[in-house]
């Protein structure tokens, strides 16, 4: 009777999706992914972070360190050690995630398999230090004012005790706040709870970014179900990438929360829940302004799905969405207690020069090339010139692109990635981080095998291009630094990117596959081993030989016999239905979508 009624009880679980269900399946996802790359990538994170201790954003004077004999890992050699570790912990990292994106694109891993894997790497950095940027000293600070009773749109972190203001960079000393009125909130409660502990506040605000990945994996399944892409790839260029975990969330930045929100804000107007997505598109817009770009292109998608003349549809779509826009954005602008200064702030020129923005490369590239052996030219003369030409440029790039989008659906949501890139491109002043705007709605789609391996080139490329502690490499300041030097990194940084991007696609040949079969089994020292079909000492041969071979690979191999284009990633796992629905446009009547270069 007992095994009876137990029987019962587990069958009416898995039916149910009780306890039983869940726990075997989690046993199933486990088993996904190789332990080893769970290993290495987490060992990765560890060591990244503990060669950010000497290597990365440091505090200008540690309380831990300072006075004790640890503090030399921030001087010298010690500090050459420390960023040798992070290198190290960025190469397993790079190499695990390489690995796993070929198992996913062999259909061997499903999405829940890439989160587990990022959960892994991410943890160690949780509670490590600032990596490749001091933005969230900036975060602490700009907490800091509004809690003081200062205005943060007037004011810097120069107001604040040196506990507080003294680790922003001097470069942002005076600058106010360009972040949004929920942001401001998060930081002041930040530091309501923290209070001078710049640690514990950093350690913090690195969880507040964290929910803005989680809300990233969220609403990834269901992008995916509405843009055609496959959810496992999407998790794994986004949630797992070392590029967004080392860079953006080791460097705690605001852009990862902005993303989430508008991501989960672009999935709820797919979904036909337009006005809460608009609402939670003016949360984002309220953490960081870039996420206004979307707006005007997920008012197509609205239009779209209206009925009537298509002026009244239009007129109709606008005035909803813009007044339950303006609703959120003023509510917590009421409940932050700051006004809408920032607005000022974004419209002032800033000071930081970087050779990813166009406008700024041009101009350094032409001034030090051309400009400077002209009488009376002035360096700022170009810069102003060809940064007020850039943003010309964005704007015209903007307006097309979004006429492009009329037609709403899949379409408009493609040009708005297209948007974000152009403004993360064109943009005064542009960095790493910023390319997250545009991956977080790009992973989404359906990528060609070429355009997968660029952007996983790319992303190891944005995680080299900056050292530990921030600084860009190569930044054309003749003087400050050896150029040689600068360049010839710049160059192994590209060499490695081009590396991945091959890594990640290249297979064994069939030929070197049988080569090694016909090598093993003519190995005079494993002759006996071989034996008959059903022979337990050939069981053993045949397990030696494929124990050398990624099976990942062979998967790869098989490919063509899928039936799906040839240079279409992946091979669409069973296992993966529900979560990686392919190329599935549910307002298309079940018609399948063909592949679009994310």
């Amino acid at each position: 009777m007992g095994l009876a009624v137990t029987a019962e009880v587990s069958e009416s679980g898995a039916r149910t999706g009780g306890p039983a269900r869940r726990a075997g399946t989690w046993a199933a996802v486990v088993r996904q992914v190789p332990a080893r790359l769970l290993r290495l990538g987490a060992l990765g994170g560890l060591l990244i972070a503990v060669g950010g201790v000497g290597a990365g954003a440091v505090l200008r004077r540690d309380p831990l360190l300072t006075g004790s004999i640890l503090n030399a890992v921030r001087y010298g050699h010690g500090r050459d050690l420390a960023t040798a570790v992070v290198f190290v912990g960025v190469a397993l990292m790079v190499y695990s995630w390489v690995r796993l994106g070929r198992m996913v694109r062999a259909g061997q891993v499903d999405g829940r398999g890439v989160v587990l894997a990022a959960a892994a790497w991410t943890a160690p950095l949780l509670i490590g230090p600032s990596l490749y940027s001091r933005d969230v000293y900036s975060y602490l600070a700009q907490g800091a004012v509004a809690l003081h009773g200062f205005d943060p749109y007037t004011n810097g972190a120069s107001v604040l005790p040196l506990s507080l203001g003294g680790n922003v960079a001097s470069l942002w000393q005076n600058t106010p706040s360009p972040y949004g009125p929920l942001f401001l909130l998060v930081a002041k409660g930040v530091v309501a709870i923290t209070g001078d502990n710049v640690i514990i506040g950093a350690v913090l605000m690195r969880l507040a970014v964290l929910s803005g990945l989680g809300l990233l994996a969220w609403a990834m399944p269901g992008l995916v179900r509405h843009l055609g892409g496959r959810t496992s790839v999407a998790l794994w260029l986004t949630v797992a990438n070392p590029f967004v975990i080392a860079v953006g969330i080791g460097g705690a930045h605001n852009d990862i929360l902005m993303v989430g929100l508008m991501a989960v804000g672009v999935l709820m107007v797919l979904d036909r829940k337009h006005v809460r997505g608009i609402a939670v598109i003016a949360l984002a817009t309220a953490v960081k302004a870039t996420a206004v770009l979307v707006v005007p292109f997920l008012i197509w998608v609205w239009v779209a799905r209206l009925s009537g003349p298509a002026r009244q549809r239009f007129f109709q779509a606008c005035l909803v969405g813009g007044i339950t826009f303006a609703g959120v954005f003023a509510l917590s602008t009421i409940v932050a207690g700051v006004d809408l200064g920032w607005i000022n702030v974004l419209q002032s020129q800033t000071p930081l020069l970087t050779w990813m923005s166009l406008p700024c490369a041009v101009a350094e590239l032409l001034y030090h090339s051309v400009g400077r052996h002209f009488p009376g030219a002035e360096y700022e003369g170009f810069l102003d010139f060809f940064r007020s030409a850039g943003m010309y440029v964005l704007a015209a790039v903007l307006v097309r692109q979004w006429w492009l989008a009329r037609a709403g659906g899949v379409e408009a949501v493609r040009r708005a990635a297209i948007a974000l890139l152009a403004a993360s491109v064109l943009a005064p002043s542009v960095l790493p981080w910023y390319f997250t705007w545009t991956l977080a709605l790009a992973a989404a789609f359906a990528w060609k095998d070429r355009w997968l391996a660029v952007a996983a080139g790319f992303s190891v490329w944005m995680v080299l291009i900056t050292l530990p502690d921030g600084t860009i490499v190569a930044r054309w300041h003749y003087g400050s630094a050896n150029p040689v030097v600068w360049w010839s990194y710049l160059a192994v940084t590209v060499l490695v990117g081009v590396w991945v991007g091959r890594a990640l696609l290249e297979r064994p040949s069939m030929w070197s596959l049988l080569a090694e079969l016909r090598a093993r089994s003519g190995d005079p020292d494993r002759s006996g081993d071989e034996g008959e079909p059903g022979d337990p000492g050939r069981s053993t041969k045949v397990a030696e030989v494929v124990e050398v071979i990624d099976v990942a690979d062979v998967v790869e191999q098989a490919s063509p016999d899928t039936g799906r284009p040839p240079d279409v990633q992946g091979i669409h796992d069973p296992q993966d239905a529900g979560d990686d629905d392919v190329g599935v446009e549910p307002d298309t009547a079940g018609k399948k979508r063909g592949s679009t270069g994310g």
